[in-house]
Formats: C-alpha cells, structure tokens, sequence
C-alpha cells in the first residue's frame, strides 16, 4: 500500500512541470528555514526582552536594597534592625506594590532574608540560576515557579518575573550575596507576545515574499524554456518533414536517373532509327543515282540528264527537310529569359506551323515566374503532348491550358482523339516526360479513354526559385 502511495506521488511529482516542482520543493525548505529563523529570533527576542528588563528591575531593586544591607562578607546573618528596614522599604511604595517577593541568598544556599519570614535561616540546594548570579550574571526566568522555594509565588497565580542580581561588594566588585525578587509582569506577557507576532509576521511575510519573487523569476524562465522547446520541436519537426521529403526526393531521383539514362538510350535509338529510316535513305538514293547510266552515258539526252538531275536535288532537299524536322525537335529555342505565358505561345506556335492544324490556348492573367528548369520541361511537355495529339489523335480537338490551383501550377495537354491505354503502353516520349516531370519534384499524369486523351503536370510554385 505504501509503495503504491510512493509510487503515485512519484508520478504527479514527474507530471508537474520544473516552475511548480521548485515551487513546492522551494516553498518546503522556505518553510523549514523560516521556522529555525523564526524560532531563533523568537527565542533571542524573548530573553533579550526578559533579559533588559530584569536588568533594569534590578538596578532599581539595587539601587533601593544595596544601601540597607551590611558588609555580608563579615556578617554571617543579619541583626533585627536590617530586617526592619528591609520590612518597611519591601512594604511600601513604589517598590512594595512592584514586588511580590524577595529573598536575599548566602552562597551556600541560606536565605538570609525573606519577605515571607518563614523562610529566613533555611537552606535549599542551589539551583542551576542561582549558581550563575553567584558568578557574576543576572539570570531572569518567567513564569517558571518551579523551585522548592517557591510554593508560596505558586499560589498566587499571577505572571511573576524572577530575577536574581548578584550583590557585589563595593571596594573589591566580590558576589558577596543574591538578591532574588518576583515582579508582577501583567504587561511584560502582552508585550512579549506581541512582539513575537510581529518577528513571525516579519519572517513569514519575508520568506513569501522571497518564495514570490522566485518563483516569479522561475515561472518565468519556465515559460521561455516552454516557448523555446516548443519553437524547436516545430523545427526539429519541420527537419524531420524536410528529411523525409529530401529522402524521398533523392530516391525518387536515383530512380529517375537510372530510368533517364535508358530513356536516353532509346532517344538515341530512336534518333538513330530516324535517321536511317528516313535522311539516310534519301541520301543513300541520291548517291545511286549519281552514278546511274542517264548521267554516266553521255549520249543521254540534255533534257533526260536534267530530269535525272532535278529528281537528286529534290531527293537531297527531302532529306535536308527531314534533318531539320530531326533537329527541330532536339534543339531548344531561347526560353532562359522568357516567361512561361510566352513559353506556351511558342510550343503552340511552333506545332501550327509544322503540323498546319490549330491549337486552342488558354492561359490565366497572371502566371508566376519559374527557373529555367521548370521552363524547359514545360516546353517539352507542351511538344511531345502535341506530337502525340497530332500523331496519333489525327490532330482533332488540340487544346493547351494552364491554370492556378492552391498554390501549384497545372498544365494540360488536350485532345479528342481514339485515345490509347495507358496502364498497357507508355511511349517513350511520355516516360521521358514523366521521368523529366518527376525529377524537379512535379507530378504527371495521364488520362487517355474513348472521347480521347488528357496529360497533366503539376508543379508546385511555392517551392521555385
């Protein structure tokens, strides 16, 4: 039972954060100082406070008593008209209504005078207070009336102060005797008490005091520490979404390089392919006919010759057009400097011209800026979606559109064509699309059916240069 009480305690104490744990810890060990300070001073208080004012009681009682008593070094009791003396000062006046008792002590424990006579010429066994006025000090005690002597102060039931002065004699400053006398202190138990409440006061209002200021000063430093640990585990959280997306990013260009490098292949295939397939054949007729009889025989006729002529040049110009068909679609025009409407308007341009069919455009307002990456495969995308919407969509229905949509820019080539499945066949030029897209951290998608054929790129804007 024990321990699941410790181990509960131990739980709320670890729940709590460090400003209430130093709170509660600090407020603990205020507490415990404040009270051994508390009752240092209280107790340094009380005998300062008794301590004057026996002194005081006591030069008076001196100042009175002194003069009445013999030399108590030669004088082993006192004769009858001391004890008078004593009756009629103790008796009356100011002093008599101030003290309610007095005995006047031998050293070795006698009571030489009392106002109570029957404890004249009776010894008692020294007590610890009485020892020490024979030493030379003012011992005080209050409301302490526990000495065998003292039966008689018992049954009065007041608040007695009792004091013991040394009595010293004059020429060698010896304790020659002890005078020890009860005062009524009504208001010495108020006063004291009364003071003790103001030290407490004090204490308690400096230790809060102290605790507030502190804690303060922590609660403080606990919100800072609270912001700051906030601030960096949204930043250790924004690192790690970083990471992962750099990760992913890194990978998704590794796989995109590994595929690059064989869709540069069959580029290179293919170009290889067209160029045999179509400039180098003509080429390859043209030289054939070079050496054909019409232009080696000179007896052909001069308009035969001619012909034979003119059918090579036109043989050579077919291929030159291919070529630079070839190399239309290699070469880039200057996109570095433009922006990315103007960009659209070119692709667009520039498949009208060589296919002579017609492209529909739409374009927003306002486009925003990209890098020159971005641009290049924009105008790719916009080549090769054409190429295919021409090439095989018959050309019906090309449309370009470029729009704005959270913040990311969607381009899309259009076309109502017989369209194609692309779960089934990608062509090279949409995987070299896709690999381009993909590889600056956009997305691309197709959506091919009946009523025809819709590529998409997505490119996310915010993360541009």
């Amino acid at each position: 039972m024990l321990r699941e009480i410790l181990k509960r305690l131990v739980q709320v104490w670890s729940g709590l954060s460090l400003a209430w744990q130093f709170v509660i810890a600090g407020g603990i060990g205020l507490l415990a100082v404040m009270l051994v300070v508390g009752l240092w001073v209280t107790s340094q208080i009380r005998e300062g406070v008794m301590h004057n004012s026996a002194t005081t009681t006591a030069l008076y009682v001196d100042s009175v008593i002194a003069p009445l008593l013999p030399d108590l070094r030669k004088s082993r009791e006192l004769d009858d008209s001391v004890k008078r003396a004593l009756d009629e000062t103790l008796g009356q006046g100011a002093l008599g209504k101030r003290l309610v008792s007095f005995k006047l002590w031998r050293r070795d424990g006698t009571i030489l005078y009392s106002k109570d006579s029957d404890l004249i010429g009776r010894q008692f066994k020294p007590n610890l207070n009485l020892i020490a006025a024979f030493a030379g000090n003012v011992m005080v005690k209050y409301n302490q009336l526990d000495d065998e002597e003292n039966d008689k102060e018992r049954a009065l039931g007041l608040p007695l102060l009792e004091i013991y002065n040394p009595v010293r004699e004059p020429w060698s400053g010896d304790v020659v005797a002890v005078t020890e006398f009860y005062e009524v202190s009504d208001d010495f138990e108020a006063n004291l008490n009364s003071a003790l409440r103001w030290t407490w006061l004090v204490v308690a209002s400096a230790t809060a005091t102290s605790l507030a200021l502190l804690s303060g000063i922590v609660f403080r430093g606990s919100r800072t520490i609270q912001t700051q640990r906030a601030a960096l585990e949204a930043k250790v959280t924004e690192l790690q979404s970083a990471l992962a997306q750099n990760s992913s990013l890194r990978q998704r260009v590794q796989r995109a390089s590994r595929r690059a490098t064989a869709i540069n292949e069959r580029y290179l295939r293919r170009i290889g392919a067209d160029l045999h397939d179509g400039p180098a054949q003509l080429v390859a007729l043209a030289a054939l006919r070079m050496d054909s009889p019409i232009l080696v025989d000179p007896a052909t006729p001069k308009p035969q010759r001619e012909a034979e002529i003119a059918g090579i040049h036109k043989t050579l110009g077919e291929a030159m057009r291919e070529i630079r068909g070839i190399c239309n679609g290699l070469v880039l025009p200057q996109i570095e400097t433009q922006a990315v409407a103007d960009i659209l308007r070119l692709a667009v341009a520039e498949h009208e011209r060589r296919t002579n069919t017609k492209v529909l455009l739409t374009l927003p307002e306002r486009l925003p800026e990209l890098g020159t990456s971005e641009k290049i495969s924009i105008y790719r995308f916009v080549q090769e979606g054409l190429n295919n919407a021409y090439r095989h969509g018959k050309g019906k229905g090309q449309q370009v559109r470029a729009t704005m949509k959270g913040g990311k820019l969607v381009v899309e080539v259009q076309d109502t064509g017989p369209g194609f499945n692309p779960a089934r066949s990608e062509g090279l030029g949409l995987a070299g699309l896709r690999e381009r897209i993909e590889s600056i951290g956009g997305q691309f998608e197709t959506l091919s059916g009946p009523g025809g054929t819709r590529l998409v790129i997505t490119l996310s804007v915010e993360e541009q240069p």
